[in-house]
């Protein structure tokens, strides 16, 4: 079973987004990852694209391989301004 660590700007910026931890949760589990940071440190991570009902919803996910823990860095809802249409693409 995998361990999460919600950090606390995670949680802030969640509660300000209206995004819940077990929406957080599902998109870890059902998401694709779009980008890969397997060079951030401390910890490699990750951008997870989900989707709750028909709201997009990123989150950028750390995994601390010392501790075997999940930690959830921030989530929020991407802007078509920045993004592609399907969200996975940053615009040019």
């Amino acid at each position: 079973m995998k361990k999460f660590v919600f950090r606390v700007h995670a949680i802030r910026r969640m509660f300000e987004r209206r995004i819940s931890d077990d929406e957080v949760k599902h998109i870890i589990k059902t998401g694709e990852t779009i980008e890969d940071y397997s060079t951030d440190m401390p910890y490699p991570s990750a951008l997870i694209l989900g989707w709750i009902k028909n709201r997009p919803i990123h989150v950028v996910l750390a995994y601390n391989r010392d501790d075997n823990k999940y930690i959830v860095v921030t989530a929020y809802e991407p802007s078509s301004k920045i993004w592609e249409a399907d969200f996975k693409r940053r615009k040019q």
